[in-house]
């Protein structure tokens, strides 16, 4: 998943170029805080779905 939020974000040549360990704080970040927002849609979208 953290290389599809990147790839949306514009950020998989960077890490492809300077590999993970060399992006921001802030990149990286940015990349975690997206994949949090994916995945408690995800469990939102899963719990309506069940109560249905």
């Amino acid at each position: 998943m953290k290389y599809e939020v990147a790839a949306e974000l514009g950020l998989k040549d960077d890490i492809q170029e300077r590999g993970w360990e060399n992006m921001t704080t802030k990149e990286v970040g940015h990349i975690g805080g997206q994949m949090v927002k994916k995945l408690i849609t995800l469990a939102e979208e899963n719990l309506d779905s069940e109560r249905s």
